[in-house]
């Protein structure tokens, strides 16, 4: 059976945030902004601002949400650098030295999110550092090609693991985005989700699940519980 017409174009990343008390209200953005390669854009008093890349996609929108961070991260990014001890210069805090079996640095940023390092050559990095969007399930296979199908992609498979992934998302600027199965459910909202482009019905049709709907996009869930919104094509 021949792959789907895609339903969806990538928009953007968006990451909440709540600074603990005292704590500076653009850190986490000018954080994002440095280590991906982008430039910060500071918002008003109310709201932090976002990082801004040179494409639409690189961007991430940091959204102030009433909420800590209770759980571990069950979507994060992966991103490429030459020194990890740059990223924790920027504020970032190193939680897993690389091993013989999983050659990235887990580290925190700002708010304790997780994230992966890469070490690459400097001569071989580009100017914008995001890797990848890597997403924790239940079941990776499924629900990699449920997204698989959304994007019109071929979900492929590391031999011997669990990881899936898709890539050439239309609208997606890193390399792949990667499903890996965890043993713990879903509990709490994400503190990373994507922005896309599409319809809802063709969501909806697909299984996804309306959440909210407000002024110029809505909120879906996928089968396994992953916030995304959606904007109407322009």
């Amino acid at each position: 059976m021949g792959q789907r017409t895609a339903i969806a174009t990538f928009k953007e990343l968006c990451l909440d945030s709540h600074p603990a008390r005292g704590q500076d209200l653009t850190a986490l953005g000018r954080f994002w902004a440095a280590a991906t390669g982008c430039a910060y854009e500071r918002g008003d008093v109310r709201y932090p601002g976002d990082v801004v890349g040179a494409e639409e996609g690189m961007g991430i929108a940091i959204c102030p949400v009433p909420e800590p961070r209770t759980v571990k991260h069950r979507v994060h990014v992966d991103v490429a650098t030459d020194r990890v001890d740059a990223l924790v210069a920027l504020g970032a805090t190193v939680l897993r030295e690389p091993t013989a079996e999983d050659e990235w640095t887990v580290l925190a940023d700002p708010e304790g999110g997780e994230f992966c390092a890469f070490v690459r050559p400097a001569e071989k990095l580009s100017s914008y550092r995001t890797l990848e969007l890597a997403v924790d399930a239940v079941d990776a296979a499924a629900i990699g090609a449920w997204w698989a199908d959304v994007f019109g992609a071929e979900l492929h498979r590391k031999s011997g693991t669990s990881w899936h992934w898709i890539e050439d998302v239309p609208g997606m600027p890193f390399d792949a985005w990667v499903f890996g199965d965890v043993p713990e459910p879903k509990t709490v909202k994400n503190r990373w989700h994507w922005d896309l482009y599409g319809e809802v019905p063709d969501f909806l049709a697909r299984g996804a699940t309306l959440l909210w709907e407000q002024p110029r996009w809505t909120v879906l869930a996928d089968p396994e519980g992953n916030e995304f919104c959606v904007f109407p094509r322009t």
